[in-house]
């Protein structure tokens, strides 16, 4: 009997290692065993895999000086053995790469056992021996090409595509054997563009309006009417604040004030005033060096000074400089070129065609900033920003920057970007070491992705102006594609922050290009670019999966129905406090510090500066939005961080999404949840409904729909249960409804308040609460 158990489960990981390589080794292309094989989508990806780290771009790294990603030096002469070539093309017998993949002889084989590699698969040895049978012919990578917009794709369901998306999203469907889910219904369709559009659900009435309104565009009069909303800038600026890596500590070990929160509330002004998306990074890039530059330009490069700064005295000056120049350099590739441009700063890369030296010259950009490692310890007001910086004053209050929210008079001052009237110059360094000078370099790009013209300004203006260039193609891409994983929990690109070799090929490649230019070519709008995806019938399906979907596209890649998101750590808790009534509806403006476990930031600080230790916030800031709550980032806010948002150290695009126990627990036992409870209770009751009209008004406005006649039985049941048990223990009312947070009742302690307040926290920790569907 248990070999029989052994043999199935063999058997079982076979089907498994099948189906995966088959499913997703050339997910967008014919697979080995018949048609014409993709070197970009079948054999790049293993080469990258099992052959650039020996046999790539990094010079130092190279063996047997044999180069093969690039078509040229596969083709020449082995250096050790002129007779032989690596790649012959439509000879495989005569290929060495061929010869030596699919060899036995462990003397022989390649990847070498010393490598640490893994084999190639039969899979993948059979893909290589037919690509070079069809002549071995080299492409260039996919991401390093300008985007051209495809023509529109035929498909069979004519009827279903709303717009340009659905006929890119539904020609993937039809191809893996798949169709699209029906319309999501009304309820759940409001919520989610609510969450997607402001970060915040919809009031009840809001839910009942919308569900009533019959009209054909009722729909699409939704959208641009939550667009116009001023959340919509905070719901947007969340992605960006991490990208941007915004604090409001300094970082290190002191991890001191910081004052940059009003570059905060300009990128929630930009978003709101859908400043297009070139003119959104030149001004954050180099709105310093734009002509007479306005306040508000100088504030929006605030963005290059987010990073991590030290206050420690008996650091090395110019180490720390260098460190920040590096700092900006990575995130202008993380951000903006989705590249892992860092991966060259101490030597060549080893799989894309970025050298040390285009780290360095991409560097140069940045490396004559008007600053220093070190510019002052610990101390008072003057250390809240670091030079070159601005002061904001009232008059500026009063005029180009109205948009801040800043009710005192207290002086201001914010971190800006600011050259020296002198270029410093800029050398490699050796290993990356601050003070090992290799050759001096200029400022440039990467001739792989886009030569840096001549005929452009060597600095941060011209930097700006490459990026968006229209042979540039990485810029839109990059940019498209972050905006669809906000929205479907997924990039066309899975990894967002890497579109080169060793990045996830993109599942819908015509979309990206589609999406890209077509963004591209309609003034950078990116109120325009979300409401295309928000109309389209893709994004309108129901997130119901049949198990044959399941089955046939587990991680749902071709988006035959509508994924299951749980939402932002800042999200879940805009949605209690919204839901409660106690959110306090405030755009900008400086961060606060909501409830938190006593005793974090004591257990790891120097002892000196305002932040040595933690000091609630009350009233009003305890109800802010998440997007506004303090990080420290050496003891970032710990709910939030269990629901995976980010400590800010660095540029990042991508969150991590998990799911763990914590999170249940944070949502039982977190005071703002607690408190919520409590307060939208009291609500309730002061509404004098009848228990089951208040619990329905409850459900909807926390899960946003009407509960069905199950769930609300169940919910009444439970109800009835706690407040029998509360009426024959009224000694514990008052510990339930009057000891969490500072919220003052309005009616009177009751066990059907108490009652009342157990059951909102049981649908307060439903799945659905949390996540959007």
């Amino acid at each position: 009997m248990k070999k029989i158990y052994i043999i199935a489960l063999l058997c079982l990981v076979t089907v498994a290692a099948i189906y995966t390589f088959r499913h997703y080794s050339g997910s967008n292309t014919t697979d080995a065993a018949d048609g014409k094989i993709s070197y970009n989508f079948q054999v790049r990806p293993i080469l990258s895999d099992k052959c650039f780290a020996c046999h790539g771009p990094d010079v130092n790294k190279r063996e047997a000086g044999l180069r093969l990603d690039i078509e040229a030096d596969a083709y020449k002469a082995l250096k050790d053995h002129p007779e032989a070539h690596a790649i012959v093309p439509g000879k495989p017998s005569k290929s060495e790469v061929y010869l030596r993949v699919s060899s036995t002889d462990s003397s022989v084989v390649m990847p070498p056992a010393s490598s640490n590699l893994p084999p190639l698969t039969e899979g993948e040895i059979a893909i290589i021996k037919k690509w070079i049978e069809q002549g071995g012919k080299y492409e260039k990578h996919w991401a390093f090409a300008a985007p051209v917009k495809p023509d529109m794709p035929k498909v069979k369901n004519k009827d279903w595509p709303n717009n340009e998306i659905d006929f890119f999203v539904l020609k993937e469907m039809e191809k893996h054997g798949l169709s699209p889910n029906e319309e999501a219904d009304k309820e759940r369709l409001l919520r989610r563009i609510s969450l997607d559009i402001t970060g915040l659900p919809p009031a009840p009435e809001e839910i009942d309006s919308f569900v009533k309104n019959t009209a054909p565009d009722a729909y699409e009069k939704k959208i641009d009417e939550l667009l116009s909303r001023p959340t919509y800038g905070e719901r947007m600026a969340i992605p960006w604040l991490d990208v941007a890596r915004y604090a409001d500590s300094h970082g290190y070990q002191d991890d001191n004030y910081r004052t940059q929160w009003p570059w905060r509330d300009w990128v929630i002004h930009a978003f709101n005033k859908n400043m297009p998306y070139d003119k959104f990074i030149t001004w954050q890039l180099a709105g310093d060096l734009l002509p007479d530059a306005t306040k508000e330009q100088l504030l929006a490069t605030g963005f290059n000074r987010n990073h991590k700064i030290t206050e420690e005295g008996g650091v090395i000056d110019e180490e720390y400089r260098v460190e920040y120049v590096v700092d900006r350099t990575n995130t202008l590739g993380t951000a903006l070129l989705g590249m892992t441009i860092e991966c060259a700063k101490c030597h060549d890369h080893k799989y894309d065609p970025v050298s040390q030296k285009d780290f360095y010259e991409m560097s140069a950009f940045f490396n004559s900033i008007k600053e220093v490692g070190l510019e002052s310890t610990v101390g008072g007001q003057e250390t809240f920003a670091k030079n070159p910086r601005i002061d904001i004053t009232r008059e500026d209050l009063e005029g180009v920057l109205n948009f801040m929210n800043k009710t005192d008079t207290h002086r201001l001052q914010v971190s800006i970007m600011k050259d020296m009237d002198t270029m410093r110059k800029t050398y490699i360094l050796t290993r990356g070491n601050y003070d090992q000078h290799g050759e001096e370099v200029t400022a440039g790009t990467p001739a792989s992705i886009l030569p840096f013209p001549d005929s452009l300004p060597k600095n941060r203006l011209g930097l700006s102006k490459w990026l968006f260039d229209k042979s540039n193609p990485l810029t839109a891409r990059v940019f498209v594609n972050r905006v669809w994983q906000e929205i479907f929990g997924r990039g066309i690109v899975k990894s967002s922050g890497d579109f080169g070799m060793q990045g996830d090929l993109p599942t819908n490649p015509a979309l990206l290009d589609w999406l890209a230019v077509d963004f591209r070519d309609n003034g950078w709008d990116i109120k325009r670019l979300v409401k295309q995806v928000y109309m389209s019938a893709t994004y309108k399906q129901s997130s119901v999966v049949t198990p044959e979907k399941l089955k046939s596209d587990p991680l749902n890649i071709y988006l035959s129905y509508a994924p299951r998101i749980r939402m932002n750590a800042e999200m879940v808790r805009d949605l209690v406090l919204s839901s409660s009534g106690l959110l306090q509806p405030i755009i900008g403006g400086p961060s606060v510090k909501p409830y938190q476990p006593p005793g974090l930031w004591e257990l790891a600080t120097s002892g000196r500066g305002l932040l040595a230790s933690y000091k609630q916030d009350h009233g009003d800031k305890l109800y802010r939005r998440g997007m506004y709550t303090f990080i420290k980032r050496t003891v970032p806010p710990p709910s939030m961080m269990i629901f995976d948002a980010s400590n800010r150290d660095q540029c990042e695009v991508k969150r991590s999404r998990t799911n763990t126990p914590l999170q249940a627990l944070i949502m039982m036992n977190d005071p703002t949840v607690l408190e919520s409870s409590v307060a939208l209770a009291d609500l309730l009751v002061s509404g004098k409904q009848s228990t089951e009209a208040a619990l329905t008004t409850a459900f909807m406005r926390i899960i946003n729909r009407r509960p069905g006649k199950q769930e609300l039985d169940i919910l009444q049941e439970y109800w009835k249960e706690q407040d029998d048990y509360f009426k024959a223990n009224p000694e514990l009312v008052e510990k339930v409804v009057n000891k969490i947070g500072e919220y003052k009742l309005k009616n009177t302690p009751s066990p059907d308040l108490a009652a009342m307040v157990r059951t909102l926290q049981v649908i307060y920790n439903m799945d659905e609460a949390i996540t959007k569907t």
